[in-house]
């Protein structure tokens, strides 16, 4: 799977090792995932302080999407990982009954 990271400004080595750790470990789940989208973007003012999580998963057929809105981006992508292993298991759940 390829993982592509948006975000202005610099990101930390922790929190780029976090994303990869959390979006590889999907794989797991599923193994026909193409790619990763990460948007990060700060506080525009509407959320909450912190960063704004976005994760679009490229998969065969309609793409998986979260978000999170977090003060910590590693607890903002642990968020979305959990939130997109969940819509994966829907997904090959709907798709085993077809």
């Amino acid at each position: 799977m390829q993982i592509t990271i948006h975000k202005s400004g610099e990101l930390s080595g922790n929190a780029k090792r976090v994303i990869n750790e959390k979006l590889e470990k999907l794989e797991t789940f599923y193994d026909r995932i193409e790619r990763a989208e990460v948007f990060i973007k700060e506080d525009d003012g509407t959320a909450a302080k912190g960063h704004k999580v976005e994760v679009r998963l490229a998969i065969p057929g309609n793409d998986l999407f979260a978000e999170h809105t977090d003060e910590s981006i590693e607890r903002g992508i642990a968020e979305v990982a959990e939130a997109l292993r969940r819509q994966i298991r829907k997904h090959k759940e709907k798709n085993a009954n077809h």
